[in-house]
Formats: structure tokens, C-alpha cells, sequence
């Protein structure tokens, strides 16, 4: 099993990032302030004005160390990373895969069905904790609808249909998910590029930092991360990574908004909304919202399909794996996580 290394996050305005021997090496105004060894990550996030020297990058690439580039609120702008060491038969399967409308469908399928499926038990959760509510025990039956629906879809524009119709129940009753500050983080539908309120600007953030983490993922077992079967392919988009996340959205970057939300670790003064209309989060919010994603990729959960303990960091790279073993023809169909 891979062992799970950690993410360098750094948000800091005017870091510089330099290697020093197999170390990375964090200064600000000329005074180091962090030496983090090189092999104790797997990748660095940068955000806004964070500058990297060219033979840190070099040593990062040498290392398999990814290092990506988002504005300051949270927007991807790049990626570098060494050279594409993966399996070439694996990337040639996934290409025929992809180019097989039936296998596309498929799979396409599995992904929509664990994002509807874990969304579901996120609602039963609600359910169970916090008592009975109308709204809510019908968007439960209505999403396992939807994912009955997907036995019968013919062709991947049917799935996503299904999936389509499915995030508008589930978002439908989000707001019921919210048992604290209620009135501060309320949304009305999923919203982005940008977001229009503190909830979905705090849901956008953490699934970018997602996004980073399946494409790292799929990268790592010598998949392209850009060949994908959901997600309609387009030059400079991770189209498998975006896959990859959809059943990863409600069990881990929904669940942890909502635990932030409900219990204040984050309140309305953290975010301000600009003349345009977009709300964005303020340095400090951030770094609480890094914090507990690290801290929640350190938990261990028993992974339903291999019946064996994964650190929840881990889960995007052993779904990768999952993949990767059906691509090549030792899986009969790709097993999406399941939250139980």
C-alpha cells in the first residue's frame, strides 16, 4: 500500500520556495520560516504569490513531487510535474476504453452511481442524527431512483442526465444538512466560477483541493488523467480526475464543509463578498479549512470493496488502482467507494 505523504500547502503572500540539498526550504522576507524534507511529501499547493525556484521544481520532478498553482482563492491556474512514467499498455487500454461508447458508458455509470450512492447516505445520516424531515427522507428516495436509473441508461449522455437530475435533489435539500449558522451559509443550488455565497464558496475550495488529489492519484498508477469517461474531454482538463471526485464529493469535501459550518469553525466574518458578486475567503479561513483536510486524510476507514483499513488520503489512489486493474482486464467492471 502507498504510504500516505503530505501536502505542502502554502498561502502565505511573498513565500519563496527553494530546494536546499533533499529539502524544501520556506522563506519569507529573506528569513527561513520551514525546511520540509523532500520525501515526506507528495505534493506542493501554491497560492497567489508563492514563487518557486526552478531547481526546487527540478528536484520536485526528480522525486514524483507534484507542485500545482491556484490564485489566491483557490483557483487552479497550473500543474508541473517530472517525466510520465506509467505504463504504456495501461494508457493505450484506457484509450480504447474511451473510445468504446459501451465501456465509456459503463464506466461513466459507476462513477455517477457512487456520487448519487454516498449522497444518499449523507442524507441517511442526517436522517438518523437529527431526526425525521420530509424534504429530506424524499430526496433518499428519489436519489436511489436515480441510481436505479442508471441500470437503463443506453449511452453516457443518459447517465449524465441521471447524474444532472441527482445533484439538483440532493442540493435541493442541502440546506437541512446545515444544524448551525443556518442563515450565514444557506445556499440556493450549487453555484461557481464564482461562487455567490460562503457555502459555496468554501464547497468550491475543497473541491479543488480534490480535484489535486485525484489527479496526483491517477497520475501515480500511470493513468492520463485527462482521458476521461463522464466528463466530456476537452484540451487542459483532467477529465478522469473530475470523474475519479464525483464519488468522493459528498463523503469527504461536503461532509467536512458541514462539520466546519456546524461546528463554528468557520463563521460569515471569514468571507466577503466583492464588487462582482463573488464571495471569497479570507487568509485565515483558509488555512483553518487546510488544516482540518489534512487532518481528515489522516483518518482511517475500512474501504468497502477490499475489506482492509485506508487512511482516508489514501482513498483517490486506491480507487486509481481499482481502475487501472479493470482497464488491464483483471477486474470484470470498476468498484466506485461506497461510504457505509
Amino acid at each position: 500500500m502507498k504510504k500516505l505523504l503530505n501536502t505542502l500547502y502554502v498561502q502565505t503572500q511573498g513565500t519563496y520556495l527553494r530546494r536546499e540539498g533533499e529539502t524544501v526550504v520556506a522563506e519569507r522576507e529573506r528569513e527561513v520560516v520551514a525546511r520540509i524534507p523532500i520525501h515526506t511529501l507528495s505534493g506542493i499547493v501554491c497560492f497567489g504569490n508563492v514563487l518557486c525556484s526552478p531547481f526546487l521544481l527540478g528536484l520536485c520532478g526528480e522525486r514524483g513531487v507534484h507542485v500545482g498553482f491556484l490564485t489566491e482563492h483557490g483557483r487552479f491556474l497550473a500543474r508541473v510535474e517530472g517525466p510520465v512514467s506509467g505504463n504504456v499498455l495501461l494508457r493505450v487500454a484506457q484509450m480504447e476504453a474511451a473510445h468504446d461508447a459501451g465501456r465509456g458508458r459503463d464506466l461513466a455509470s459507476a462513477f455517477v452511481a457512487g456520487k448519487i450512492l454516498n449522497a444518499r447516505t449523507v442524507l441517511q445520516r442526517r436522517l438518523r442524527d437529527h431526526g425525521d424531515e420530509a424534504g429530506c427522507a424524499r430526496a433518499v428516495d428519489l436519489l436511489a431512483g436515480f441510481a436505479r436509473q442508471l441500470r437503463q441508461a443506453e449511452t453516457t449522455d443518459a447517465v449524465r442526465g441521471a447524474e444532472g437530475e441527482a445533484a439538483a435533489c440532493y442540493f435541493a435539500v442541502f440546506n437541512e444538512l446545515i444544524v448551525a449558522q443556518r442563515a450565514a451559509f444557506a445556499i440556493r443550488g450549487r453555484n461557481r466560477r464564482p461562487p455567490l455565497d460562503p457555502m459555496n464558496a468554501l464547497l468550491s475550495f475543497l473541491y479543488t483541493l480534490l480535484a489535486h488529489d485525484c489527479t496526483g492519484a491517477l497520475e501515480s498508477v500511470g493513468l492520463d488523467p485527462q482521458i476521461g469517461f463522464l466528463h466530456a474531454l476537452r484540451p487542459g482538463r483532467d477529465s478522469l480526475a473530475l470523474d475519479l471526485m464525483e464519488e468522493f464529493r459528498a463523503p469527504l469535501a461536503d461532509r467536512l464543509a458541514l462539520s466546519l459550518v456546524n461546528l463554528q469553525r468557520v463563521s460569515r466574518k471569514d468571507f466577503r463578498t466583492s464588487e462582482s458578486g463573488a464571495v471569497e475567503m479570507s487568509e485565515n479561513a483558509r488555512k483553518t479549512v487546510l488544516l482540518a483536510w489534512q487532518q481528515k486524510k489522516k483518518e482511517t476507514i475500512v474501504h468497502p470493496f477490499l475489506g482492509e483499513k485506508v487512511e482516508i488520503g489514501l482513498l483517490p489512489h486506491v480507487q486509481a488502482q481499482l481502475l487501472a486493474r479493470h482497464l488491464r482486464g483483471d477486474l470484470d467492471g470498476y468498484p466506485p467507494f461506497l461510504l457505509k
